[in-house]
């Protein structure tokens, strides 16, 4: 694939759920300095009523107005493909990331939870919150550890399976669950996604992202069934050796939603909390 509508692709960057990541050069007419673009291409051919889901789903995220969101730029369809356009982070994700310190590590979570707080303020749950959508921001300099500073560290990316909190009111059917190892069991019991599930994908992918050891090691992948089975009956792994860290992906992914914080803008001030040396 070389191109879709006027975005000329240069290389793949990747492949998510129902769709294939690439880097775009960024067409004039959005008016915008941005040499390059991620363009998202859903891998499913859709109809019309399908492209006025995505647009309605995308509107919501772009309400938001955080900085811990990734910048969206544009949508459209072009012969029954489904595409969006977003501001491309060259870092990369914290699924890709090396060598990155703790702390960043940390910080970039931490930002992410503010991003998923301001979706669900709007009623909206991301539902797919993992270190692949978890994008650093900045230069491509050091990767040891990136300043403060007055933007983000990170921002959340990727609501192709957003839903209204209300339960029952899905905003898109346009792909799967999200994946397996960072799906809340509840979500699979069949509880409605909301703030709660959230903030344990954001706990699970604090384990991950410190460790290198998804929060479900030793998911079983010859089944669906059977990988369903041991996401229901065992407990998701804590390996971090910071105590700090590990307090908080545990109460994160605790069994019960009403253990973890209320909000995940809470959990958010928890993270920084353990940066700063205040109480949390």
């Amino acid at each position: 694939m070389r191109r879709i509508a006027d975005y000329e692709f240069v290389r793949e960057l990747g492949t998510g759920n129902y769709g294939t990541y690439w880097l775009a050069r960024t067409p004039q007419r959005l008016g915008i300095d941005d040499e390059f673009c991620a363009v998202k291409v859903l891998a499913a051919q859709a109809s019309g009523d399908a492209f006025k889901r995505m647009v309605n789903e995308l509107r919501l995220f772009a309400s938001a107005k955080s900085d811990c969101l990734v910048t969206l730029f544009d949508a459209g369809h072009e012969d029954g493909q489904l595409f969006y356009a977003a501001r491309y982070h060259p870092r990369g994700s914290l699924a890709e990331a090396q060598g990155l310190s703790p702390e960043t590590i940390v910080r970039a979570v931490a930002d992410a939870a503010r991003g998923a707080h301001a979706l669900h303020e709007l009623g909206v749950a991301h539902r797919d919150i993992k270190p692949a959508n978890i994008l650093l921001t900045g230069s491509t300099g050091s990767a040891q550890r990136a300043p403060r500073g007055p933007g983000p560290t990170a921002v959340l990316a990727d609501l192709g399976l957003a839903q209204r909190l209300s339960p029952g009111q899905t905003v898109t059917g346009l792909g799967p669950i999200g994946t397996l190892a960072f799906m809340e069991p509840g979500v699979a019991r069949g509880l409605p996604a909301g703030r709660a599930s959230d903030i344990w994908g954001l706990a699970a992918t604090l384990q991950s992202a410190l460790t290198g050891v998804d929060p479900f090691p030793n998911l079983p992948g010859s089944t669906l069934v059977h990988a369903l089975h041991h996401l229901l009956n065992t407990p998701p792994t804590v390996t971090i050796t910071d105590s700090r860290w590990a307090e908080i992906a545990r109460r994160g992914m605790a069994a019960e939603r009403g253990e973890r914080w209320r909000t995940a803008l809470d959990f958010a001030h928890a993270l920084d909390a353990t940066l700063t040396g205040a109480p949390r």
